[in-house]
Parts: C-alpha cells; sequence; structure tokens
C-alpha cells in the first residue's frame, strides 16, 4: 500500500471585469490558429496573450500559459506524425496521432472556452508545463 502526501490546493483566481473574454479569446485564439495553420501555429495566440498580461493578471496568466502549454503539446504530436509519415511504413499511425490530435484540440478547447467564460481556470490535459 503506497501512501501519496496531500497535494498542494491549487490557487484560486478571480476573474475580474473582461478577465473572462479575454480568457475565452485566449483559448479561441489557440484553436483558430491551429485549425488555420494545420497545427503549426496554435500556441501563437497563447503566448502573446501571456506576454502582455503575465505580470498584470494572475487569471489571464494561468489561462494563457495552460493553453500554450497544451498547444505546444499538440503541436509536438503533429511533428511526430509528421515524421511517422515520412517513414512511409508508419503512415497509418500518422493518420491516428493527427485523428487523436484535432479530437484533443477541438474537445479541450471547447472545455476550457466553458470554463474561462464561468471565470474559473481549465486544467489541460496532456500539457507539458513550459510556461506557468
Amino acid at each position: 500500500m503506497s501512501y501519496l502526501p496531500p497535494s498542494a490546493p491549487r490557487p484560486q483566481y478571480r476573474a475580474q471585469g473582461d478577465d473572462r473574454t479575454i480568457a475565452v479569446l485566449t483559448h479561441l485564439s489557440g484553436l483558430v490558429g491551429a485549425l488555420v495553420s494545420v497545427g503549426w501555429l496554435g500556441f501563437v495566440g497563447p503566448l502573446v496573450v501571456w506576454l502582455v498580461y503575465r505580470e498584470k493578471n494572475a487569471f489571464l496568466r494561468a489561462t494563457s500559459a495552460g493553453s500554450f502549454n497544451f498547444n505546444l503539446s499538440m503541436w509536438l504530436l503533429n511533428v511526430a506524425a509528421w515524421v511517422c509519415l515520412f517513414t512511409v511504413i508508419l503512415i497509418p499511425v500518422a493518420i491516428v496521432l493527427w485523428i487523436v490530435a484535432a479530437v484533443l484540440l477541438v474537445v479541450c478547447h471547447v472545455l476550457a472556452v466553458l470554463k474561462a467564460n464561468k471565470g474559473e481556470v481549465y486544467r489541460y490535459p496532456l500539457q507539458l508545463p513550459v510556461l506557468n
């Protein structure tokens, strides 16, 4: 039997005024950027928001960092799919990776937009903790 120490409580953020709108746009910028660039530039919009608001607002910093980290993970998944595609034998693996990435991208961003609209920070699955 293993014992896991209690995890630290997650910080509570207070969304004020236009913070929720900017958070929603942050998540949508990641989704739109990824869809328009076919998975290559989804992390740019959240990175810009993080650079602008990282010192000003904790809620927007957490929201944009989470979106950037997730989009960076999806970008790496896209790169892995392209590598598999060029090996020819792994073309079916590439197709599966692209389908998984597309479904994750859309579903997670829609859930994040709904949370941001309520003023809550969405915790993306499969995110590499690059920004915080």
